[in-house]
């Protein structure tokens, strides 16, 4: 069979693009199956692409000017400081596997020698640990058990203890626990809980946290929880009535009022203020304002508010007495995230991302109305300004509902109706916004790829009941979502519906390739990475603490009816309709999606004699796919062959 296979692709691939002259080793934590080989030309020609980085804001110091952050400058992100704007990155961390680009971490507010951060202790697995970082020794010694897994650390505001989330209990449930960071034993869970809670915040003596019960994506209560006792009192209506989902909270100066997020009664997160002693609740923003991300000022006088425009944000940042907006420089087009104050100061930081940028560092004086950009990432020797900027397009669906996406044109070398790849984001309860495609500017500005990113029903930003439509039976109207999508394409003088393939990752892979079945005569390929095969199987072997979460999001496999629907709309049970060449890329460390997910897909896929190419990696798990810049590079390639071959011929 796979000799088969290998012979229909050897067919298929273009003289230039075959294995005469030098080609790209497998590298040794690659499994592939299926694949011609790669030619060294494809990864020369991609590496102009690839040289880009990016600074992600993890935390100021707590007495100097000083920001750590997190790029990368060999084959995996590291920790680094900066001394001051614009000045030399110094590399703190030299792990072996690195960190997340991600990654959370913080100073202890009153020893500026102490760093606490979370990264994966089992190399793919998401059990991500607690470390302590020695600014004056450069140690690193870690503070948790090394195998459950462990939320951001949140330090008190005397200093000395943090507080977290973890599944160390059972497994299952992720409780809150406390530990004095001088004394790992010292670590202890608060309170009889179980589910999934969050710590927000600290009371400003040290007695109480802010927690967040996570009910669902969609449904979340705050409570106040005493450290001593672990009693907790809950802070939100408790009303079955009033499904909202709370996030986000910070306690006032004074430790009297809530600040936190929300999206009750307008179905969209704004900032609310809340009484602890009346349990009476008050919007603060606007009912049209999305407030995506806040935090309050170091003396409590001033809250910055990141408020989400659809496609860029904007920084605003208000005085709680008055609620007036405060004058502030404007920022070009873009993303905002990573918010954070300087301790003891008016200057917020904050990670700010565009179509032409990865990711860099800047902050904001509000007391001087100044801005300063801390970081200046490298994107490398191509020049992004020479493609048009992305497009907001709108297609209405089966049921008449407006669906939307980005669409990514490319060079204006290229004429004449432009091949086209629909990307698919993951979660499902994400959503893709106009932001810098690193890798992906190869197929606009050398094959002449348009590159169409949507947001099928289920992506966040469009409001609740947009988020909730895919819910259990309501996942087909997702599928649904990308036929119309393929009319739209149809109606396009300038894209091509006789070229189009699919592709996503995680939720977006699953997608691919079930609305590749559906839409199997109108589309040309498909390539799916870490997506689900089996619905039923996938909630049943998911990690133990994710899956009542799933359950809400895709219905509850154990109900026989749900799990028929389930099974209808899995891709493992039509994969004999798959008739177009399919790219099948996974993990091999996935928890979320366990590997064997893929596996099957691909043996269902050879059973049907379709052109199927392979690829694991060994060492990556879910989140950090395909882990190191070696792989992404690899995964590329053969991304662009995948085209090459498929989609362009």
């Amino acid at each position: 069979m796979r000799q088969l296979i290998c012979a229909v692709i050897l067919v298929l691939l273009p003289c230039s693009a075959g294995a005469q002259g030098p080609t790209v080793p497998v590298p040794p934590n690659v499994k592939s199956d299926g694949l011609p080989p790669l030619p060294q030309s494809i990864a020369d020609g991609l590496r102009p692409y690839s040289e880009f980085r990016e600074a992600q804001l993890v935390a100021w110091h707590p007495s100097k000017r000083q920001v750590v952050i997190t790029t990368r400058f060999g084959n995996v992100p590291q920790i680094h400081l900066v001394d001051g704007p614009g000045r030399a990155r110094t590399q703190l961390t030299f792990l072996s596997d690195g960190v997340s680009r991600l990654t959370f971490g913080s100073f202890d507010p009153a020893d500026g020698n102490t760093l606490v951060f979370r990264k994966d202790a089992g190399g793919g697995t998401e059990a991500t640990n607690l470390y302590r970082y020695d600014m004056g020794t450069g140690s690193i010694s870690l503070l948790t058990d090394g195998k459950s897994r462990y939320g951001p650390p949140v330090w008190s505001r005397q200093g000395g203890w943090i507080a977290y989330q973890s599944t160390e209990r059972n497994g299952t449930d992720r409780d809150v626990f406390v530990m004095q960071v001088a004394d790992p034993a010292s670590a202890h869970r608060l309170g009889d809980t179980s589910g999934t809670w969050d710590v927000e915040a600290w009371s400003p003596d040290g007695t109480a946290l802010l927690t967040v019960e996570l009910l669902s994506n969609t449904q979340a209560r705050l409570w106040r929880m005493d450290v001593k006792s672990g009693q907790a009192k809950l802070l939100t209506p408790r009303d079955e009535t009033d499904r909202a989902m709370w996030s986000k909270a910070r306690f006032s100066a004074d430790g009297r009022i809530v600040y936190a997020l929300s999206d009750r009664e307008v179905g969209h997160s704004r900032l609310w203020r809340g009484d602890t002693a009346t349990g009476k609740w008050t919007a603060l923003t606007k009912e049209t304002d999305v407030v995506s991300d806040f935090e309050m000022s170091p003396d409590g006088l001033m809250v910055a508010l990141v408020l989400d425009r659809g496609t860029s944000d904007e920084l605003q940042v208000i005085d709680i007495g008055t609620l007036k907006p405060r004058t502030l420089p404007q920022m070009p087009l873009g993303l905002i995230t990573r918010l954070a104050w300087r301790p003891n100061s008016r200057e917020v930081g904050f990670t700010y991302e565009s179509n032409k940028t990865r990711g860099d560092v800047y902050s904001i004086d509000t007391s001087l109305g100044t801005i300063t950009r801390w970081t200046a990432s490298e994107i490398g020797p191509f020049n992004p300004d020479v493609l048009p900027g992305p497009e907001l397009v709108e297609w209405k669906s089966f049921d008449g509902r407006a669906i939307s996406g980005f669409l990514y044109k490319p060079a204006a070398k290229f004429s004449g109706p432009r091949p086209v790849m629909i990307n698919i984001h993951g979660g499902p309860d994400l959503r893709w916004r106009p932001s810098f495609v690193g890798r992906s500017n190869y197929f606009l500005n050398e094959l002449g790829v348009a590159i169409i990113y949507v947001n099928v029903r289920g992506s966040t930003g469009f409001g609740r009941e947009f988020e909730q439509l895919d819910n259990g039976k309501g996942r087909e109207g997702a599928i649904k979502d990308v036929g119309a999508l393929l009319d739209w394409i149809a109606t396009r003088a300038d894209l091509d519906k006789d070229r189009v393939m699919l592709t996503g990752a995680s939720y977006g892979g699953y997608l691919s390739l079930e609305a590749g079945i559906y839409y199997n005569d109108r589309i040309r390929c498909i390539f799916a990475g870490a997506g689900i095969a089996n619905i039923t199987t996938f909630i049943e072997q998911t990690g133990p603490d994710r899956q009542a979460n799933r359950r809400v999001e895709y219905g509850d496999e154990r109900d026989p009816d749900m799990r028929a629907f389930q099974l209808s709309i899995s891709p493992i049970t039509r994969a004999s309709e798959l008739k177009k060449p399919v790219a099948v890329l996974h993990p091999g460390k996935d928890t979320r999606i366990p590997v064997s997910q893929a596996m099957d897909m691909v043996n269902a896929i050879k059973a049907n004699h379709t052109p199927v190419w392979y690829l694991e990696f060994t060492d990556a798990g879910h989140d950090d796919f395909p882990s190191t810049q070696a792989n992404n590079q690899y995964m590329f390639g053969y991304w662009v062959l995948f085209v090459k071959t498929f989609l362009l011929n």
